[in-house]
């Protein structure tokens, strides 16, 4: 897959644009719950067991609840595959809602194609070779899209 000359590429914490990276330090309240990153609220929503899943929020770091979601010692909710993409779209969407500098950064991409960079993630990054699916950019284009629109 080829992109435009004007792609935003993320990834790393000091890559430009790494603010809308799951793993940067800006926090959502989802559930009635203030979790530390998004990614501490999407890896502990694999899971049912609810005391594993506040093991997982309460990680110091993202990339730990990374590690605590990657595990297969708890079983991952049977559904899990069929609403993933979804529970990573509401998550992003708000962390874009809970923070305006955040909000402001997405919009003045205006139409320019974002890419998570990660090359070892063909899901939801482009993968070792680029042509992953990148869901990420594309939940974080939709969710740009629903800000411009004022339905955030």
């Amino acid at each position: 897959m080829s992109f435009p000359e004007d792609t935003i590429y993320f990834y790393a914490q000091t890559d430009p644009y790494a603010e809308f990276s799951n793993f940067a330090p800006f926090g959502v309240e989802m559930g009635g719950l203030w979790w530390r990153s998004v990614e501490h609220y999407f890896q502990a929503q694999k899971f049912h067991d609810a005391a594993y899943r506040e093991r997982i929020r309460v990680a110091l770091r993202p990339k730990d609840a990374k590690a605590l979601g990657m595990t297969r010692q708890f079983p991952l909710r049977a559904d899990w595959e069929q609403v993933k993409d979804a529970v990573m779209f509401d998550a992003v969407l708000r962390k874009f809602m809970t923070h305006p500098t955040l909000t402001e950064m997405l919009l003045e991409t205006r139409d320019r194609v974002i890419v998570e960079n990660a090359p070892m993630d063909a899901y939801w990054g482009c993968g070792p070779d680029g042509q992953g699916l990148n869901r990420l950019g594309q939940i974080l284009m939709q969710v740009r899209e629903r800000l411009r629109e004022g339905r955030g």
